[in-house]
């Protein structure tokens, strides 16, 4: 049997970009997802720079603003309102199309995905069909598969290479025998939902706001229908005890003066805070990316845009070897340079999101530091290159690098104001 270049395993934001990158390019893919439909789960939300460029270069980034929210700029302040320090993202004007952030569920993302994926009539959808075997040959994959609502057989198929975007619990990591434990943080996230503009209740308040605070600090997400509001609590705290409406009422009594004491809740939970890699992202013609090969705190959303820079770079890669424009070994080589991004750069950069804002001499040292990096413009463009991954983010094709010769862009005004810093869901719904 002839093989089909491609299979991709997973049907979130990552597998079906790599299945885009691939069917643009002219390379059949078969995509497999065991559930029944695409995802409507409340997850990641935030899309850096680099990705939207990304997902311009794919056809999708206009669909996915019109449903957004822009974040021009990033805030600090305190909980009596006091504004420490803002960066204005148009300072990366002249090194990406997207100098913002963009606020929307992954979950409007992926039907975007999906009927841009359709539209290349190079895809085949097998919703429904988890994948429940691997068998390696020297020159294909072969994968047999299960309807998931019966339990039979449905497929089997054979495939030059095989995307493992399955995610966190990813069923072919453990077929491909690779280890999938972790290291867990010593807090997990607690996620309070409201829909009541927090904007207009909190003066000020931007849509990207880190609230740094020796009595709390929490991180603010303004979403287009709705603000999310997200604390670190120790792991030893029962995630079941921190969603109960009392205990989530008091803290954002204590967390919004003013305000909190009344603001309706639309939702709590919590979920889990991992970090893990794969020690390597490929095995044999099995290539992973996403949640399936790396978890980190989850901090400024880096996780998923990392996922997506992944499926970017290996479907480029597979595209150049399945049209003979490079060797078999590029894939090895793309899979280790996206492993050391994420050990060196993606871990690091979410950890540090969060280092010290419960120890008060560590607070105050990170809060000068971030004055001092909004009163130079210089500093400003670096930590919001680094932020948005430019640096280790795949270029997209119809950008190239700027050159020194390029010009550069005005720099906008940045602001330092002196100083007198995956998914295991426990839920309940406020009413």
């Amino acid at each position: 049997m002839t093989a089909v270049p491609v299979a991709v395993v997973g049907a979130g934001p990552v597998g079906l970009t790599a299945a885009l990158v691939l069917a643009r390019a002219g390379i059949p893919v078969t995509v497999y997802e065991a559930e029944p439909a695409l995802s409507t789960a409340s997850r990641a939300s935030t899309f850096h720079p680099s990705t939207l460029d990304l997902l311009h270069e794919l056809g999708v980034g206009a669909g996915l603003h019109r449903l957004g929210r822009v974040a021009g700029r990033i805030q600090w302040r305190n909980l009596d309102g006091h504004v420490h320090a803002e960066l204005d993202y148009r300072v990366l004007a002249g090194t990406t199309g997207h100098p913002h952030r963009l606020h929307v569920e992954q979950s409007r993302l992926t039907p975007l995905l999906l009927a841009a994926l359709q539209d290349t009539g190079r895809a085949t959808l097998r919703f429904g069909t988890a994948v429940t075997a691997v068998h390696a040959t020297p020159d294909a994959v072969e994968l047999t598969a299960g309807d998931t609502r019966d339990g039979r057989t449905a497929h089997t198929g054979h495939y030059q290479h095989v995307v493992a975007a399955d995610g966190s619990r990813s069923t072919l990591r453990d077929l491909a025998g690779l280890p999938s434990g972790g290291r867990a943080y010593p807090h997990y996230a607690l996620r309070i939902v409201t829909r009541e503009p927090l904007d207009e209740l909190v003066p000020g308040l931007a849509p990207l706001t880190y609230v740094r605070d020796a009595r709390a600090s929490y991180s603010v997400l303004g979403m287009p229908d709705h603000w999310r509001l997200i604390f670190r609590i120790p792991r030893d705290v029962p995630r079941s005890q921190v969603v109960t409406p009392e205990a989530v009422r008091a803290l954002l009594t204590r967390a919004l003066p003013g305000a909190g004491a009344e603001l309706p809740v639309a939702d709590a939970h919590t979920y889990r805070l991992v970090s893990a890699v794969l020690p390597r992202f490929r095995a044999g013609r099995l290539l992973f990316v996403g949640d399936a090969a790396h978890l980190t705190s989850t901090a400024g959303g880096m996780n998923m845009n990392c996922g997506i820079h992944d499926a970017v770079a290996v479907g480029r890669a597979l595209v150049d070897v399945h049209t003979g424009r490079a060797p078999d070994s590029t894939l090895t080589d793309a899979l280790e340079l996206r492993r050391s991004v994420v050990t060196s750069s993606v871990i690091p950069r979410s950890e540090a999101r969060t280092a010290g804002i419960d120890e008060a001499g560590a607070l105050v040292r990170a809060l000068a530091e971030i004055r001092r990096t909004a009163a130079d413009p210089g500093s400003a463009l670096a930590y919001l290159t680094s932020a948005s991954l430019l640096d280790c983010a795949p270029r997209p094709l119809d950008r190239p690098a700027p050159t020194p010769e390029e010009p550069s862009a005005p720099t906008p005004t940045v602001t330092a104001v002196k100083d007198e810093a995956h998914e295991d869901l426990v839920s309940q719904t406020h009413r």
